[in-house]
Order: structure tokens, then C-alpha cells, then sequence
């Protein structure tokens, strides 16, 4: 068992090696996260677009000449064999056949449930920001009182 526990540290308090680590920690998250966001984002519009491409379908006229999506750059020729059923992929190599009417749902569902994780991301990017903002402040404030008694110990006369 693992003892989850999380422990409030003073910044302040922290030497200014450990301020400029933290920072920089701070800073790696923030990256992964907009990363992870951007990501998630691209995923949610590829999603988006096959639902449009569902609902154009189910306009379709049965025994049409289509161009058919191999890629997102290459078509071939095809005819619509059905305005009703489409073949869905969910992933890892699996497809299902199901009615356009529960692929709309489908892809419902998994842009509702994406968008609940971007949320997810966009706070925590939102909560490292200020992290990281705070931890700048204080290691400003610590190197400008480090270079004022530095500033004071050299215009202080030495005496022998």
C-alpha cells in the first residue's frame, strides 16, 4: 500500500537551486500538458468530422458513385450500398457495422467524453501556470535580496 499523503511546501523557504528546479519542472508539465491538450483537441475534431461524414452519408442515395476515404489525402471510387449502416472504427483494428443512427450517439459519447478530459487538462495547465508563476516571484524576490546583501557587504567598510 502505497501512503498517497501530500505535504504543503513553504516556497519561500526553499534555497533558490530548488526554486530554479521547481521552475523548470513546472515548466516540462505545462508542456506536456498543452502537448496532451493539443492532442486530445485533434482527436475531438477527427471525431467531430466523422460524425459529419455519418450524417452526409445517411442523405446519400443507395447504389451512388462515392469517393471513398482510404487516407485523409487518397479516395477511390465506390458505390453506397447502404444509407442506413455504416462500418465504424474503434480502434486497435476493430470495426463494427451499426445503424447511422447509433454511430451519431457513438461519436456523441466519445466527443462528450473527450471534452470532459481536455477540461480535466486545461485545469491542471491552468493550476502548473500559477504554480510556476508564484515559484518565478519568489525566486525573483530571493535573487534580489541575494544581490542587495551582496550590494550591502561590499559598501561596508572593512576594518583590520
Amino acid at each position: 500500500m502505497s501512503n498517497d499523503s501530500v505535504q504543503a511546501v513553504d516556497l519561500a523557504q526553499l534555497p533558490i537551486p530548488q526554486l530554479y528546479h521547481l521552475k523548470s519542472q513546472f515548466e516540462e508539465e505545462e508542456r506536456m500538458l498543452t502537448q496532451s491538450l493539443a492532442s486530445l483537441k485533434g482527436v475531438q475534431s477527427r471525431f467531430i468530422e466523422s460524425k459529419e461524414s455519418v450524417t452526409k452519408i445517411s442523405k446519400k442515395v443507395v447504389d451512388k458513385d462515392i469517393l471513398v476515404p482510404l487516407t485523409s489525402s487518397m479516395y477511390v471510387p465506390g458505390k453506397l450500398a447502404s444509407n442506413s449502416h455504416v462500418l465504424i472504427d474503434v480502434g486497435t483494428g476493430y470495426h463494427i457495422k451499426m445503424s447511422t443512427k447509433d454511430a451519431d450517439g457513438y461519436f456523441d459519447r466519445i466527443t462528450e467524453y473527450i471534452t470532459k478530459k481536455m477540461e480535466i487538462v486545461q485545469k491542471n495547465l491552468i493550476e502548473k501556470d500559477k504554480l510556476r508563476e508564484v515559484t518565478s516571484e519568489i525566486l525573483q524576490l530571493k535573487i534580489q535580496a541575494q544581490q542587495s546583501q551582496s550590494q550591502q557587504a561590499q559598501q561596508q567598510p572593512v576594518s583590520s
